[in-house]
Formats: structure tokens, C-alpha cells, sequence
């Protein structure tokens, strides 16, 4: 009976793998599911051990975790695929002459998600890099680990424009760090207290801050590229894509709201999040009191031919912003003939780069390298 138990909670959770979790608290599940599978393969095939000594009466236990073996494994089979074309499809969507398209390194590794791809820690240093309403906004600056002056990754951290700082998912940072860029990770002025486009704002002062001590930071200012996601996906988007943000070489979407209107009427499960109440609260109010404020705040309005060229990252499976928020935007994208290219994760979910460990952290970490050093040559 327990071996029965054990193998039916195990299949049910391996299905978070391959279906959008209903709920917040499975939403968290999901992420450890899908981007640490070693794990639960590890824990189902002791099962399957397990019931398979019971003889016959261990058989449909044994069945059962079997299922769920393959499809813990899921994740880490359908990594190798996405892997396989990112080099060609990026470099085609880039326009990377022949020469210049040896990136020297594997996408995803089995051994990645026993060793870790970069386990090395760099230092930061906070920056205050304006005052605003009386309180001080600073950034966490990651000095790259080579000399002279080195391109700038601007990250721009999630948390429904509400939480959040610019300690979230800090280890990008690091092995961005350790690969020879410089990152700033940006904090910015959160809502319901700040409403849109106040953060918007904040990134254009981090940039001249960034720029008027590029010396000092050692930053060459040619070579900017910024990183939002989630929520400050959205942040990040609008203001790359804004007229007055000029000179960035990139801008990285990572599962981000593109488009703000369509995403109000088309709502979250309240089981999940109240997605409707989190855009008010940036917003200021709702769509039928501001439908201007939310179609300004929508980067998908923003694409026009000038915009700096964007990787999407989006798993298929996100609950809290939809997957179709990304087609949205490629589809204005390709219309303005502006450059982009879409690393699709069928087995993500939101947050899917928790760690770089796992088939998502290891794959959006290999495109974001590649994208940084295509896009800032």
C-alpha cells in the first residue's frame, strides 16, 4: 500500500513536467520538478526497486513509477533536443557570418546537472545610483574578471512590480561575471506605493549613472546589453525599446509580459495568481479607468525598426505570465522587420532559470552568453 501511495504521488507530480501547474504552491513544485529531474529520477527509480522485490503485488506500483521516471526524465531528453539548433538559429536570426559561428561549447550536459556549468563566485559591489522620493535606488555592480573596459549586463529583477530587489537570481550575475562582462543589477521604485512609468524612469537613470562612471566601473559604453525578467522583463522591454534609450547593443526578455492589454483580459487562474490586481497596482488603476496607461505599458507597442535586437526566453508551461505573451511580441517583431530569436522551453515554467543547473538554467545561460557576445562584437 505505501509503495502504491509513493509511486501515485510521484506520477502525479511528474506531471508538472508537461502540464501548467493549476495552482501557486504547485507552481513552486513545478520548478524543482522540471529543473532538478536527478533528483525525483533518483527517488522513483528506488521506488520502482522497491516494488519490484514485492514481486507481483509490487507490479502496479512499479508501473506507475515507471511513468513517472519517464517523465521526470522528460525535461532533460527534450533539453538535448532544444540544444541541439540554438547555435544555427541564433546566429541566423543575427545575421553571424560563417566565420564567426563556432560557439566552442555544448548547449546542455547531463555532467551540468551533477557539476554545475559555473560554480565560482565574483564580488559585487552595491552603487546608489539615484535618490528618489527621499530614499536612496542602488545597484549591485559585478566587475568583470578581465581588464579594460568590458560590455554591461543590466538586469532588471521580477517580483509583479510589487517585491522583489536586486538580489533575486543572482547567479547569472556571477557566471556572467566570470565570463568577462561586467553586470549591474538594477533595484528600481517598487508599487502600489510608485505606478508606471516610474520604474521605466529608474532605468534610464541606472544607465546614466552606468555611463557617467564608465571609467571608473570599467564599462565600455558601446557594448550595453540589459536583462529583465518577469515583470522587469516588461520594464527592461519598454525602455530598450523607448526612443530615449539609445546605444543599447540587446535587450533580453525572459518570460516577460509583452502585452499588458491583452494580458488583463486574459487573466491568470486565481489559484495561481490575481494577475488583473498586480497590473492595477502598477497601473494604478484599471484598464477602463487608463486603457492609454496600459497600451504604453506594453512592449509589444513600443517594436518599431530601430529597436536593438531581443532573445526571448519563455517556457511553454508558465502559469503566472502566459506563454502567448511571447508570440504576441515576435509577431510585432516581425512586422517592424526587427531582429529577435525565441529560445523555447516546452518543459518550463516561470522562473524556469532558477538554477543554471538544471535543462532550463543551462540552455537560457548558454543563449544569453552567446546572444552578449554576438550582439556586442
Amino acid at each position: 500500500m505505501a509503495r502504491m501511495v509513493i509511486a501515485i504521488i510521484l506520477f502525479l507530480l511528474s506531471l508538472l513536467s508537461v502540464f501548467r501547474a493549476p495552482a501557486l504552491y504547485l507552481w513552486y513544485a513545478s520548478i524543482f520538478v522540471s529543473e532538478l529531474p536527478l533528483v525525483f529520477m533518483a527517488v522513483t527509480a528506488a521506488v520502482v526497486a522497491w516494488a519490484l522485490l514485492a514481486g507481483r503485488a509490487g507490479l502496479p506500483a512499479a508501473c506507475i513509477g515507471s511513468v513517472a521516471f519517464l517523465l521526470f526524465l522528460s525535461p532533460v531528453i527534450r533539453a538535448y533536443s532544444v540544444g541541439a539548433s540554438i547555435d544555427k538559429d541564433l546566429d541566423a536570426a543575427l545575421d553571424v557570418p560563417p566565420q564567426e559561428q563556432k560557439q566552442g561549447k555544448v548547449p546542455f550536459s547531463f555532467m551540468g546537472m551533477l557539476t554545475g556549468i559555473n560554480s565560482r563566485q565574483s564580488h559585487y559591489v552595491v552603487k546608489t545610483y539615484k535618490t528618489a522620493g527621499g530614499a536612496s535606488l542602488t545597484l549591485d555592480y559585478y566587475p568583470s574578471c578581465k581588464p579594460g573596459p568590458c560590455p554591461c549586463l543590466v538586469v532588471v529583477h521580477g517580483g509583479s512590480w510589487s517585491s522583489g530587489d536586486s538580489r533575486q537570481l543572482p547567479g547569472l550575475n556571477h557566471y556572467m561575471a566570470n565570463a568577462g562582462y561586467n553586470v549591474a543589477s538594477i533595484n528600481y521604485r517598487l508599487a502600489p506605493q510608485y505606478v508606471s512609468p516610474a520604474p521605466v524612469e529608474d532605468v534610464f537613470d541606472a544607465f546614466a549613472y552606468l555611463k557617467a562612471h564608465a571609467q571608473e566601473l570599467r564599462i565600455d559604453t558601446a557594448k550595453l546589453v540589459m536583462l529583465g525578467r518577469s515583470a522587469g522583463a516588461q520594464i527592461a522591454l519598454v525602455a530598450a525599446y523607448s526612443p530615449q534609450l539609445r546605444g543599447l547593443c540587446g535587450i533580453v526578455d525572459m518570460y516577460g509580459p509583452a502585452d499588458m492589454v491583452w494580458g488583463y483580459n486574459n487573466p491568470n487562474t486565481p489559484l495561481v495568481m490575481n494577475s488583473c490586481e498586480v497590473m492595477e497596482g502598477y497601473l494604478g488603476g484599471t484598464m477602463a479607468q487608463y486603457p492609454e496607461k496600459y497600451k504604453e505599458s506594453s512592449p509589444a507597442e513600443w517594436v518599431s525598426a530601430g529597436i536593438p535586437p531581443t532573445l526571448i526566453i519563455h517556457g511553454a508551461i508558465d502559469p503566472l505570465v502566459a506563454y502567448k505573451h511571447s508570440p504576441r511580441l515576435i509577431e510585432k517583431l516581425q512586422k517592424a522587420g526587427a531582429k529577435y530569436y525565441f529560445l523555447s522551453l516546452p518543459w518550463g515554467t516561470h522562473g524556469c532559470d532558477a538554477t543554471l543547473n538544471g535543462p532550463s538554467g543551462q540552455l537560457s545561460t548558454y543563449a544569453i552568453e552567446r546572444f552578449m557576445k554576438l550582439v556586442t562584437k
